[in-house]
């Protein structure tokens, strides 16, 4: 069986670490980097900043606090939000992250995914997906930060994405981010029975038992945790535990 992984996520606007609720109502919650360490020495496998704003002004600002984080932590790193160009994901590449996450971009230029994995590797391009219900056993890709609509059907568009090339999906439920109800189990469950490549759930997780439902019953390979983390309701050592409880491996917390 894979080992899953246990993704520390963290939404950025301006200087600040920030939480939504649908991602609307943003809260500052403090320094992105001081919270990065942290969940580093709790011993994330990963990390992804995702830069809200970045969409609405047309580019990607985390450069610096990417290269801040990347001094201290020793985990992949994902960024997303604002990424445009082959020049944007170089630059933030050279910054210090190991692979870019692009939404609105990619609905507006699928190419683009062709252009970023054939230039830095599929590993490198994961196709965010910022997903709403419309109908039973239906979801739409939405863009700039959950607030526009595309049209697109979300599963036929993340097997388009993964045609291109994208060699990982980050796939956020709008409806059910920063409401601690737990995944959007039939949306991903809709997604991973039909690609291959690894899928990270986001959007809900409010106790370590949904990332036990994600993977044994939404076949995710990993999950992307924000406020269960910001506001300490558990520890990922906390998540870990209920991981190995529950038969699913994990990768053993090595960077203490």
């Amino acid at each position: 069986m894979r080992k899953i992984r246990l993704i520390a996520r963290l939404d950025i606007k301006g200087p600040n670490l920030i939480k939504g609720i649908h991602l609307e109502g943003l809260r500052v919650i403090g320094s992105p980097n001081e919270h990065a360490l942290k969940y580093y020495q709790q011993g994330a496998d990963e990390l992804i900043y995702m830069d809200c704003v970045a969409s609405l002004y047309g580019r990607n600002s985390l450069g610096d606090i990417i290269q801040s984080t990347a001094k201290d932590v020793f985990v992949p790193i994902t960024v997303g939000g604002g990424i445009r160009s082959v020049g944007d994901a170089t630059n933030l590449l050279r910054c210090g992250a190991d692979k870019v996450a692009v939404n609105t971009a990619a609905v507006a230029n699928p190419q683009l995914i062709s252009e970023i994995s054939q230039r830095f590797g599929s590993q490198c391009m994961v196709l965010s997906i910022e997903a709403k219900q419309v109908d039973p056993n239906k979801w739409e890709v939405y863009v700039d930060n959950g607030r526009e609509r595309t049209g697109l059907n979300v599963v036929d568009w993340i097997k388009k994405g993964v045609d291109l090339g994208a060699g990982e999906i980050l796939l956020t439920s709008v409806d059910r981010e920063g409401t601690q109800k737990g995944f959007d189990i039939p949306l991903l469950q809709a997604v991973t029975q039909e690609v291959s490549v690894p899928v990270i759930a986001s959007g809900g997780m409010g106790k370590p038992e949904d990332m036990v439902d994600a993977v044994l019953q939404g076949k995710t390979d990993a999950v992307a945790m924000a406020d269960i983390l910001h506001y300490e309701r558990a520890s990922i050592d906390d998540i870990r535990s209920a991981a190995i409880s529950a038969d699913i491996e994990v990768r053993d917390f090595e960077h203490a």
